[in-house]
This record gives structure tokens, sequence and C-alpha cells, in this order.
């Protein structure tokens, strides 16, 4: 009676936590740091853990519940293994095996999913629960449903903007790919089901979540979805009997005649004024540029680091080290190489990148070769992992699609493993050692895992945003919360840290703020920073945020030197070369300023004729006028360019005419506001033409009457001198 109950309590302990992994689309948890990420990923993390302890103490107690090998089992363990080592040799180890709050993934994750596969592979087969749970999966998903078309509607807010919607996912590309697993998964339960009702109902689902893929404007995902149902239809006309072979054969080519009509009518106003239809439609190989460069980015840090790759958030060191200066007008910090081929290459090497295909293979092999399921089941879920591999040739993963994939994994290995004699003859626990030894050590090692895991690293999330909220005593109670968070490091030390810069370049601006706490939040966020680039001295993001720290207090010559090292770590960033001339202007070394500005130009003044004002202006303040004028006219075609960039430069050199040329244009637009003449006023002044300055105020008057008051003592003061 006792194993009975130790081995009901582990059973019912493992089903419920498993079948409330599916909700986790819905936890957004507002109150921590990057909330629709880490809410989902401690929720699952935990739930994982406890139905991983509870499937131990089933497996001790039930040899049915133990573990059978499968090659597909074999690839998973390989590749969970081979993470382990490439994360080992990571420049930043921490990071490899816990990731950021804004990734949450690491080794961590791939450690959790690894007992998700075995612990679904036996606990849903011994219990013949697949079908109950990939349903919970799709009336979660229902919800998600309501989510998005409210979000069409107008009545919730798209968090992305844009007009894509993200649901309670909070990226369109997540929800994209988490509605392409369910429309597979829910024409794979449609074609098995017996009730009529639940039939239609699930393809009734099926349909619109393939609809809202479109409105999620992924075009990965979209890519993916018509590849798969042309791959089903296919797979159908090849297999089925001979009446569905023909409704299959249409279908297939229905939909390459879909495709073929969509491009050739891709220039046609119905499609052009259409958003969704539009940005579907503008899919090129030029559309792609910037993938196709980071991909070639990422290709080069493979060929450094061939054998295990630079780890687990890792790309970060690839993408400064071979930065391409075409990139300069994107993001400045790509964390992926937008392809999930690509970024387990890059984080483990070519090891990982077979390991990782060989996921996808062993699937595809085991599932063709399996006689526990039907010829629709096999095709609904080969095109499952057809289309998620395609919309992963575009994106990278999220915390419920490695969900999904490892479920399916699962679920395929479920139906072909065998067991393994070795486990099979190992003895089971008696029923008292069920009770009185199995269950306590599986509770404790489970609340072990979660504490150490999980809560420091939610408390960490939410006391990161209670530093960085308004606090009733002041900014001193927001340092107070900083000093706390640095008192007790965390995983996320790095974004603790350039929250604290953040922070702390927002005092330096408050007028609310004393003297004294200042300082004190500018010497604490700059000592914390020292820290992170002493810890990690090749991450050039952290020299940069060293040297922002040290513009809060103008310490130029401190930033400067930071970024340099940050030139030294990533020479092709035309972003680092502007701020390093930004700083050297600051300094007064013009002849460093304009070389330096001439740099940037150098590496993307063609691809970016902004590029071409900052080394004009590098120029004009070193006094080479000529060079300046002709950089511009080459770009624009002209030398008179609205600037403030240019303004400063002209106005440090007293070059009067161009810069009053620059504030005739601004004040001759019709939206030029009071402050724009007042502004074209002051340049009057400086000059030491009071005539035109007050005559300048005069029309400023004219044309905005309330601002008089200003207007007279302003004019008051260039009469009088001052």
């Amino acid at each position: 009676m006792q194993g009975y109950t130790a081995k009901q309590i582990a059973r019912w302990v493992a089903l419920g936590a498993l079948f409330l992994l599916p909700i986790t689309p819905l936890i957004v948890a507002d109150g921590f740091f990057f909330p629709f990420i880490t809410g989902k990923a401690f929720y699952l993390r935990i739930l994982i853990e406890i139905a991983v302890s509870a499937w131990v103490v089933l497996a001790l107690l039930d040899k049915e519940y133990r573990p059978r090998f499968s090659w597909i089992g074999a690839a998973v363990v390989g590749f969970v293994a081979w993470m382990f080592i490439a994360d080992i040799f990571a420049i930043n180890v921490t990071k490899a095996f816990w990731s950021n709050f804004e990734r949450m993934e690491g080794w961590v994750l791939l450690i959790h999913l690894l007992g998700l596969f075995f612990a679904t592979s036996a606990l849903l087969r011994v219990e013949k629960k697949w079908r109950a749970w990939f349903l919970t999966s799709l009336c979660v998903s229902v919800i998600i449903v309501g989510y998005a078309f409210l979000q069409l509607s107008g009545t919730l807010v798209i968090h992305q903007g844009a007009g894509r919607i993200d649901a309670s996912l909070g990226n369109s590309a997540y929800l994209a790919i988490y509605f392409l697993f369910s429309v597979f998964v829910a024409f794979w339960l449609a074609l098995t089901e017996k009730h009529a009702l639940l039939k239609w109902s699930l393809i009734v689902l099926a349909c619109v979540e393939a609809t809202l893929i479109f409105f999620t404007e992924t075009r990965g995902a979209i890519i993916g979805l018509v590849l798969a149902l042309a791959l089903t239809a296919l797979l159908t006309a090849l297999t089925a009997d001979k009446n569905v072979r023909h409704w299959a054969t249409g279908a297939f080519i229905f939909i390459l005649m879909l495709i073929g009509g969509f491009y050739l009518a891709r220039d046609s106003s119905f499609i052009q004024n259409n958003h969704v239809l539009q940005r579907v439609s503008s899919i090129s190989l030029n559309d792609g540029q910037t993938r196709l460069t980071i991909w070639r980015m990422a290709s080069k840090g493979v060929l450094e680091r061939p054998l295990t790759g630079w780890g687990q958030e890792g790309f970060n060191y690839v993408f400064n080290k071979y930065y391409d200066p075409s990139l300069y007008e994107q993001e400045q910090w790509f964390d992926r190489a937008h392809n999930a081929f690509i970024d387990w290459l890059s984080a483990g090497g070519i090891p990982a990148f077979l390991l990782y295909l060989s996921l996808f293979g062993s699937a595809f092999l085991l599932l063709w070769k399996s006689s526990q399921l039907s010829r629709s089941e096999r095709i609904a879920l080969t095109a499952a992992l057809v289309g998620y591999a395609v919309h992963n040739l575009f994106v990278f993963d999220n915390l419920y699609s490695y969900i999904y994939f490892f479920a399916i994994l699962a679920l395929i290995d479920s139906q072909v493993a065998r067991p393994i004699e070795r486990l099979e003859r190992a003895p089971l626990l008696s029923a008292e050692d069920g009770i009185t030894f199995a269950l306590p050590v599986a509770a404790v090692a489970a609340f072990v895992l979660i504490w150490f895991v999980n809560i420091s690293g939610m408390q960490t999330a939410t006391k990161l945003i209670t530093a960085m909220s308004p606090f009733t005593e002041g900014i001193k109670g927001n340092i107070k919360a900083f000093e706390d968070l640095a008192a007790h490091p965390a995983f996320a030390a790095q974004e603790i840290r350039e929250q604290t810069v953040s922070f702390a370049a927002n005092v330096m601006q408050s007028k609310s703020a004393t003297d004294t706490e200042k300082r004190q939040i500018a010497s604490f966020a700059i000592i914390e920073m020292q820290k992170q680039v002493e810890a990690y001295p090749l991450d050039a993001r952290e020299h940069v945020q060293l040297s922002y720290a040290y513009r809060t207090i103008g310490d130029s010559k401190n930033a400067l030197q930071e970024i340099r090292t940050a030139i030294t770590l990533s020479p092709n960033k035309e972003e680092f070369w502007i701020q390093a001339g930004a700083l050297e202007w600051e300094l007064g070394d013009m002849k460093s300023a304009q070389k330096d500005f001439n740099t940037a130009y150098a590496l993307g003044g063609k691809l970016f004729p902004v590029l071409a004002v900052y080394a004009a202006a590098g120029n004009i303040g070193a006094g080479d006028t000529p060079a300046a004028n002709k950089l511009l006219t080459d770009a624009y075609g002209s030398t008179n360019i609205d600037s403030d960039v240019l303004a400063n430069a002209w106005y440090r050199v007293k070059d009067w005419p161009q810069l009053i040329a620059l504030w005739k244009s601004r004040v001759a637009r019709p939206e030029a506001s009071v402050e724009t003449w007042f502004g074209f006023a002051s340049v009057y002044y400086a000059s030491g033409d009071s005539a035109s300055a007050i005559a300048t105020i005069r029309t400023a008057v004219a044309k905005y009457p309330e601002a008089a008051a200003s207007g007279d003592a302003a004019i008051k003061q260039i009469i009088e001198g001052r």
C-alpha cells in the first residue's frame, strides 16, 4: 500500500507539472525585468524540475517509467552533452551557462529540456496522455488566438508596435512559431479524432491560427507555413489512397499556383496597399542582405573556433570582432545570427551543428519507421518539423518553441524507443523505501533545484525593476536598491550594471537630484562597470558602457580610453570611431577628431551619407573647410546641410555665413517653432549682428504673439549687451 501511495503521489505530481507547462505562453510577470521572458522561463523551469524529480521516483518504483533507447534520444543527449563542453570553453562561461534576463537560455535551459524530453517520453507513453497533453496546449492556444484578435481590433495594445500582433508572447516572431506548431498539431489531432465536433473544431482552429501567422508578419514563419502545407499535400498525394490522392494532388497544385500568382502580382496595388501582404511580398535576397551579412560574419567566427565555438550567448564576440560596416544603421548589438542553425554552429562549433541537424534527421527517420503512428500523423508531424526548421533559417528560437520541439521529439522517441537491458535489470525500490526514502529525497532535491536555479534570479528580476522605479524617499532609495543588488551578484550582473549606468545618466540630468546623490550614483556606476570590464575585458560592449559611465561625470579622458579599447576589439564599427571623435572634440584635440570621423566615413560613407556629415565636421574643426565642402557636395550635392553636428563645427570655427544659411533654411519651414526663430536670433547675436538678431526676434513675436514677453526680455538683453 505504501509503495502504491508513493507511486501515485509521484505520478500525479509529475503529470500535474507536465500539464501545467502549456500555460507558459500566458505567463507575463509585470514585476520582473523583461516580463515576457523571465516570467515564462522561471515558470517552466520550476515545473520541469518538479516533473523530473517526480519521474525519477516513478522510475525507481516501476521499470515501465525508465528511460529507453532510441537514436533520437541519443542525439538529444549528445547535443546537450557537447554544448556543456562548448560552454566550458566560452569566453564568458557564466553567461554561457546561465544566459541573461533578455534570453533566459544558456546550458541551464538545455539541461531542463533534456529532463523534459525523458520525463515526457516515459510518462506520457505509459499513461497514454500524449493526445491529452497536446489538446491542453491547443486549448491554451485558443486563449492566445483571442488575445491576438483583440490586438487586431485595437482593444488590446500590441507590445512591439508597428501593427504586428504578438499576444502574450511579447514578440511577433515568437507568436508566429507558436501558431505554426499549433496549426499542424491541430491538424494531426483532427485527422485522428473520432468525434465530429472536436474534429471540426480542431480544423477551424488550425485555419484561424494559420491566418493569424500572416498578421504576425514574420516572413520566416510564413514561408515555413506555406512550404509545410505544400509538403503535407505532396506527401499525402504520394502515400494516400486513390481517392484522397486526387484531392491532395489538387491541393498541392493549388498551393503552387497560389505562390506563383502571388509572386506575379507582388507589385500590384492590391498587395502593395495591404501592409501584411506588402511585407510578405518584400521577401527577396536584397531584403535579406542584413541577415546574409550577419551569417557571413558568423562564418568567420566559426573558422576561428570550429570545434567548440564561442559558447552560448557568445555571438556578441563574433558580431563585434567581424563587424561589417554595412550594418551601421542596424541594431548595434546583435546577440544572435537570426538563424538557429548558424547560432548553434557559432555557439558549439561544427559538432554542435551536426548534432543539431541530427535532432531533425533522427526525428524524420524514426517518425517514418514508427509502426505506432498512422500515415496522417507522420505527415502532420513531419510538416510541423519542416515548418519549424524553415522558420529557424531566419529567426532564433524562443522558450516555448523549444518546449514544442522537444515535446515532439519525445513523442517520436516514446513510440520507437526500446528498453535498455541494464536499466530493466536494475532493482526496484521497495514499497517502504518509496514512501520513506524516494519521495522525501526527491522533494528535497526539487526544492534545492528550485531555490538555487530560480529563486535568486526571480528576486533579482524583481529588485532590478524596483531599483529603476521611483521611491518615496527619492533617488537615495534607488541608489540603496542598486547597491543592494550589487552586493548580491547574480547571473544577470551585466544587465544590472548596465542599468545602473543608464540610471546614473538620468540622475545626472535630473534637477531634483542633489549634487551628493549625483556624485554617489555616478561613482557607483563607474566602479560597477570597472568590475564588469575587469571580468570580461574582451567584450567591446562593456568598454562602451564604462565609457558612458565616465561621460556622466564629464571625464572625457577616461571615456575616450575605453572607446579606444572597444575599437581594438571591433575596429570596423563606425559608431565607435564617431564616439572617439566626439570625445576628442570635447577634449579640444581637433586633429584626432578629424582623423576618427574620417575613419568612420571611410568604413561606410558610401552607404551612409550621414557619415559624411561627421567627416565634414571633423575637417571643419581642423581648419580644412575645402575638404569638408567636397565631402558634403559629393554626398548631398550641397554644403548647406541641416545638421546639429555641422552647426556645432561651424560655430566652433566661427563660420557665420554657413551657420546663418543653415538657420535660414530652418526658419523657412512652415513648421518652424518660436524656439527655432529665437535660436536663429542667437546665431546673429553670436556673430556680432545685433540688429539682425533683434529683427529676427520681432519677426518671431509677430508670428507667435504669445512669445511677446520672452521676445521683449531677449531684445532688452541684446541692447544691454548681455
